[in-house]
């Protein structure tokens, strides 16, 4: 049970952007480079963390939960982290009710891509700048590029 909070406080972290830190004296934030294999790990460790019953698929409400139980955790009741991780969820069941992992790693490493301007597989500091210039020239807030609703996957046939 008490891996609970630390499973949230990751995804937390993984969702508002991988290792930010606050730059010494200036106020501005420094974020290290992420490569491909690194979100694709996140991911998983991620979905691991989250699938509460460890049945190979995460659903709507045990990511629900998770949030619930991260923003106790930290006191957010509805605080930045706490929406950060609702506009996630809600991205990436859309009308679904679940996920496998490989849908979930799929919705990851799709947002990675998006990320990833030079497609050089990795995200760096300058190009996560240029996606925050490029949002707010839109008019939107600083939310994840969209990805597409997973489609349900049919459980497998059970061998007679």
């Amino acid at each position: 049970m008490k891996k609970l909070p630390l499973t949230i406080a990751l995804c937390a972290a993984f969702v508002s952007a991988p290792a930010l830190a606050q730059a010494a004296g200036g106020g501005a934030t420094i974020e290290r480079d992420q490569t491909r294999a690194e979100a694709q790990q996140r991911a998983d460790g991620m979905f691991q963390m989250l699938d509460a019953n460890k049945d190979g698929t995460l659903t709507k409400a045990e990511a629900q939960t998770g949030l619930a139980q991260f923003a106790a955790a930290r006191g957010d009741q509805g605080g930045r982290a706490a929406g950060r991780i609702q506009r996630m969820i809600d991205g990436a069941f859309g009308a679904a009710q679940s996920l496998t992992k490989a849908q979930f790693e799929a919705l990851v490493l799709a947002k990675f891509d998006a990320m990833d301007l030079d497609h050089n597989g990795r995200v760096t500091a300058a190009e996560r700048q240029q996606l925050r210039a490029q949002r707010q020239a839109q008019g939107q807030v600083t939310a994840a590029p969209a990805t597409a609703a997973p489609q349900p996957v049919p459980a497998p046939a059970k061998p007679q």
